[in-house]
């Protein structure tokens, strides 16, 4: 039961963390994009593939525990 509660908890953390940046990305892109808009799409697609990484990594974690 512990178990669940934690992951769930963690996945909480995660989704609010990636909320908060996803929230302030359109300020951050326009930023990194004085300097250079392929820079500020690289930050766009690592963001997107931070997310989906996060979670997969997450859940290579718990099924080798399992």
């Amino acid at each position: 039961m512990t178990d669940n509660r934690k992951s769930a908890i963690a996945a909480a953390i995660i989704l609010i963390g990636f909320g908060i940046v996803a929230y302030l990305m359109p300020r951050i892109v326009l930023a990194v994009g004085d300097y250079s808009t392929v820079a500020a799409a690289a930050v766009a697609v690592v963001f997107v593939l931070g997310f989906f990484m996060i979670f997969w990594l997450r859940a290579r974690v718990q099924k080798r525990r399992d």
